[in-house]
């Protein structure tokens, strides 16, 4: 399993997911944290990247004085593990009861449970 995203992690992750362009420029993750009302020291914004690179959701190549950084990881391949971890530890592996509680708890919007509930008629598919 891939190692948990701290917050700040995960935000600089988005951003990186986001972006059209396969590389992304630290200056651009700079302007985006900022632009989100989530401005960040360089210094911090080192040693967040550099743990994103040593837990492997980040290539970092060198280009003259700039670093250039290529997510290895996609958002889907993420957030279907950290899924799967959340089924595990709070609904003991069923997802019957991650989406009764969705249900039961008035969590889902009107369009949001047509749309689940044609997705289980349907069945599966693949």
């Amino acid at each position: 399993m891939q190692q948990k995203l701290s917050d700040a992690e995960l935000e600089i992750m988005k951003i990186i997911w986001e972006n059209p362009e396969e590389n992304t420029l630290f200056s651009y993750l700079m302007d985006e944290l900022a632009a989100r009302g989530k401005p960040c020291q360089k210094n911090t914004l080192i040693v967040l990247l550099s743990r994103l690179v040593s837990k492997g959701y980040l290539g970092a190549t060198k280009i003259g004085r700039r670093n250039e950084y290529t997510p290895l990881v996609l958002e889907t391949a993420y957030q279907s593990a950290q899924t799967r971890h959340f089924i595990d530890k709070v609904y003991e592996g069923s997802v019957k009861g991650l989406v009764t509680n969705l249900i039961a708890g008035d969590m889902l919007t009107e369009e949001e449970y047509e749309e689940l509930k044609a997705l289980l008629e349907g069945g599966r598919r693949g």
